[in-house]
C-alpha cells in the first residue's frame, strides 16, 4: 500500500474498516458457527475484535500467509468439519456466495471462488520468448476457499514436509491430487492491494 494506510485491513472504507465487511457477510450468511482470526500484533487484535463475529478466537499470524493459515487450523475445535479460508482484504464477498460455497463443499470437499480470465496471458521465459496461454482454461483464484477440515490439514502438512511456498490454499490440496471445484463469481470481488483500490472499492460499494 506504499504507506498510504497504516493497516489495510483496518483502513476506512465507506465509513467502516475493511475487515468489517467480510465479518458482516459471514455473520449474515449463517454458514459458520465458529471464527478464527489471525492477527499481526496486539493493537491490531484489539481493533479487529470490535467488528469480529461471535464466537471468535484470535490467533497470532505467522511470517507467511500459509503460516497464518496453519496456525488457525491448529486451533479449530474438534467438531469442525468444513473450513472457509478468507482473505479479509477482499471486502466485497456476499452472503449468498458463502451459502453457495457451503453447499458445494459438502459434496466436493474442496471448492474455490474464482472468475474467468479475460485478458490475454503470456508466459515470459526471458530473452523475449513469449508463449500465449489458452485463456479458455485460465481462472483467477479468489477467496473464500473452502475445504473439508481433514483435507486442508493434510494438504498443509504435506506442503510443510515438502517445504513448498504456496500462494493460495487450493495449492495445498493440489499436492494431494484431490480435485478442487470452482464456483464462478460474476460479481466484483477485488483484493485491496494498492492505494488506488480503495476508491474503486468504495465505488463498487456505492452501486451495491
Amino acid at each position: 500500500m506504499d504507506g498510504a494506510v497504516e493497516d489495510k485491513i483496518l483502513a476506512p472504507l465507506a465509513g467502516k474498516p475493511v475487515f468489517a465487511y467480510s465479518a458482516s457477510a459471514f455473520y449474515r450468511s449463517l454458514v459458520a458457527d465458529f471464527f478464527v482470526v489471525t492477527y499481526r500484533d496486539q493493537r491490531q487484535m484489539v481493533e479487529l475484535s470490535a467488528y469480529a463475529p461471535t464466537p471468535t478466537l484470535f490467533v497470532p499470524g505467522g511470517a507467511e500467509r500459509q503460516d497464518s493459515v496453519t496456525a488457525a487450523l491448529a486451533e479449530l475445535p474438534d467438531d469442525v468439519r468444513y473450513v472457509f479460508i478468507h482473505d479479509c482484504a477482499r471486502p466485497l464477498i456476499q452472503p449468498e456466495q458463502l451459502v453457495a460455497l457451503h453447499k458445494i463443499v459438502r459434496r466436493e470437499d474442496a471448492v474455490v471462488l474464482a472468475h474467468r480470465v479475460t485478458d490475454t496471458i503470456k508466459d515470459h521465459r526471458g530473452e523475449g520468448n513469449l508463449r500465449t496461454l489458452d485463456r479458455d482454461h485460465l481462472w483467477a483464484m479468489e477467496t473464500p476457499q473452502v475445504f473439508a477440515r481433514e483435507l486442508i490439514c493434510r494438504g498443509y502438512t504435506k506442503a510443510a514436509k515438502l517445504q513448498k511456498r504456496l500462494t493460495d490454499d487450493a495449492a495445498a490440496v493440489e499436492l494431494l491430487k484431490h480435485p478442487v471445484a470452482l464456483l464462478e463469481n460474476t460479481h466484483p470481488n477485488p483484493k485491496l492491494t494498492t492505494p488506488a483500490d480503495l476508491p474503486y472499492l468504495e465505488f463498487l460499494l456505492s452501486r451495491a
